[in-house]
């Protein structure tokens, strides 16, 4: 890694999880070719998942309190810094992916990225972690759709060949462990922000932060108050 003109030293990683990888890709050049297909899309695409997941739960906190709101605004950011924190240790940590590294195995089903693109951790799965912990800590309920996405998310990685077993299992660790710690440490500052957000005069910034649940009740308790 390079900062200001300055070369960081890096780490090569080594670890002995290539059997399993060889197993699990030599599976996947078994299956039909709609499942390999449907790999390969599905690898990249749920990230557009879990995004119009958070655009969805966003929209839908614009009429609850203000710390609630402010959860579902800071799941796309936690999830976001997972990620900035993947690419840093990517930086530092210098693992050849295993498309080119492990002797024995087939071919990736996905292209194997160059080299300087380093494999650990996967940045696919820190996101897939990251967007889990954080949709749970929105609505815990989503847990149910969550993980199994994010686990097969990150299986695909693999699944493709991009990507050795620990990999995507330091991923999934750190992203969920950095969106824990994200919203946890900034809750309060956001669900100040909120209040100040739909006390404001500015359309824009009311109709982003929304109604809150207080113009909702009012809205559905003024047709009481009119005489007939």
């Amino acid at each position: 890694m390079t900062v200001s003109g300055v070369r960081l030293p890096s780490v090569s990683m080594t670890f002995e999880d290539d059997e399993l990888y060889r197993d699990i890709t030599g599976f996947a050049q078994d299956t039909p070719t709609w499942v390999q297909h449907t790999a390969e899309v599905w690898t990249e695409a749920g990230i557009l998942v879990f995004g119009a997941l958070f655009v969805a739960l966003w929209w839908r906190s614009r009429r609850d309190g203000p710390r609630a709101f402010a959860i579902a605004a800071l799941a796309p950011v936690a999830t976001a810094v997972a990620y900035v924190c993947s690419e840093l240790l990517k930086s530092v940590l210098d693992e050849e992916r295993p498309c080119r590294s492990v002797t024995g195995a087939v071919p990736s089903l996905a292209e194997c990225p160059p080299t300087g693109d380093w494999s650990f951790p996967s940045n696919h799965a820190t996101i897939a972690g990251a967007s889990a912990v954080a949709l749970f800590l929105v609505r815990r309920t989503l847990i149910r759709l969550a993980a199994p996405l994010a686990l097969l998310m990150a299986f695909s990685r693999v699944f493709v060949g991009v990507h050795h077993p620990h990999d995507v299992a330091a991923g999934l660790l750190l992203g969920a462990v950095v969106a824990a710690t994200t919203v946890r440490l900034c809750t309060r500052p956001a669900t100040r922000l909120a209040e100040a957000m739909r006390a404001s005069s500015a359309p824009v910034v009311r109709r982003l932060s929304g109604p809150g649940p207080n113009a909702a009740t009012a809205a559905a308790s003024a047709p009481s108050h009119r005489r007939r």
